[in-house]
């Protein structure tokens, strides 16, 4: 069985006296897609910062390559290929795709004693790296704001891609988009898995998760509630583990059926 990309161990995450996580653990193999699922107030932001370098765990251990390691910070994060994007994306609308992509990365060419960005080089991948994903661009100087939330999500996901990403770790990347937009982000997920990356999909939609996920793991007030795979579970189970089915069913019987 080959190493998880990144693994953490019985992470806690305490913030003065409030426990926000109490002991979460998770795995991401390559080419995997790990859902992790929860209501809101689950611990899932909590989580993935901590993932991701925002925050530092007050305890349990986190391993890259099976290797243990403690990040300061979310630069040092993403230097081990830990990638995130948050639902704001990051992105500045009336920039260009390009831009955007690059966001403080630009190629640079010397032109004398001067340094230029190299707008043919960066252009060139840009669009390339977009069509990789399905998106076709009508120039690179689009601006970012008259794409789809859709075809910005890809945008994002495409830059963490280009740039090293081991680990993609995806912030409720379908919470706002419709039908046709929701799609063509799934299937984007899909083709940055057969990349051999790992990605970890937080949402709440149990529906987007089946449909792009090999594991899932439940959080529920900053607990682990269990981890299954695709074919050990089903997306009523895994409903009503994230809303929980017990508080539930106390509640319908008290409403004569009526939730």
């Amino acid at each position: 069985m080959s190493t998880p990309l990144i693994e953490l161990r019985g992470i806690e995450k305490h913030f003065g006296s409030v426990i926000a996580l109490a002991g979460v653990s998770l795995s991401v193999m390559p080419g995997e897609c790990h859902c992790l699922l929860g209501d809101n107030g689950a611990g899932k932001s909590t989580f993935i910062k901590t993932m991701s370098g925002v925050h530092q765990p007050t305890k349990g251990e986190i391993l890259v390559d099976g290797q243990k390691v403690e990040f300061g910070n979310a630069r040092s994060a993403i230097e081990a290929g830990i990638a995130t994007v948050y639902q704001d994306l990051a992105m500045i609308p009336l920039m260009s795709v390009t831009r955007n992509f690059w966001m403080g990365r630009e190629p640079q060419k010397k032109v004398g004693p001067f340094n230029f960005i190299d707008f043919e080089h960066a252009n060139e991948v840009a669009m390339t790296e977009m069509a990789k994903m399905g998106i076709r661009l009508r120039e690179p100087t689009q601006a970012v704001g008259t794409l789809s939330g859709g075809e910005r999500q890809t945008v994002a996901i495409a830059r963490a891609v280009h740039f090293g990403a081991k680990v993609l770790i995806l912030d409720e990347p379908t919470s706002a988009l419709g039908v046709r937009q929701t799609s063509n982000v799934l299937a984007t997920i899909d083709k940055v898995r057969k990349k051999g990356i790992g990605v970890v999909f937080i949402s709440h939609n149990v529906r987007h998760a089946m449909a792009v996920g090999d594991r899932f793991t439940v959080l529920n007030r900053g607990k682990t509630l269990g981890t299954a795979m695709r074919d050990e579970i089903s997306p009523e189970e895994l409903q009503d583990m994230m809303a929980g089915g017990q508080e539930l069913a106390k509640l319908e019987g008290s409403l004569g059926g009526t939730v």
